[in-house]
């Protein structure tokens, strides 16, 4: 099991430069988890595409369901206290510390591209490219 951030699910249903590390990690652990934020995120990113003209609202939304099949259907949480913990002593945000604090309570990695996340929380966080 491995925490993915919602850059690693966009990066898995869109057309990136980064698909081919994706799949990488999709072909070494299928089960994958994130905190119920990451819908959010995902709406928010798949909508900037449809405002600058990349995609319609029905892709969007095809996308939208390609992104929930990639993770389980549990729905992890993590303690409040936890989270502003974990934002306090890094810097991070409460949004990037949830997927931290998922990882951190399951025992498993975070894959994220986010800089400040993986300089922060370097024993928990990886980039999908260094996953092993």
């Amino acid at each position: 099991m491995i925490v993915v951030d919602t850059n690693v699910i966009a990066h898995a249903v869109l057309n990136s430069d980064m698909n081919r590390a994706i799949q990488s990690v999709r072909a070494k652990d299928r089960d994958w988890i994130a905190p119920a934020l990451w819908k959010s995120e995902m709406r928010n990113t798949l909508l900037k595409y449809i405002r600058i003209g990349l995609m319609s609202v029905e892709q969007a939304s095809q996308l939208m369901h390609a992104s929930r099949r990639l993770l389980l259907k549990r729905k992890p949480a993590s303690e409040d206290f936890d989270i502003f913990a974990l934002a306090t002593r890094s810097g991070c945000t409460a949004y990037d510390c949830e997927f931290v604090a998922l990882a951190i309570t399951h025992n498993v990695p975070l894959l994220t591209f986010d800089k400040q996340v993986l300089k922060a929380f370097p024993s928990v966080a990886l980039s999908p490219t260094d996953f092993q």
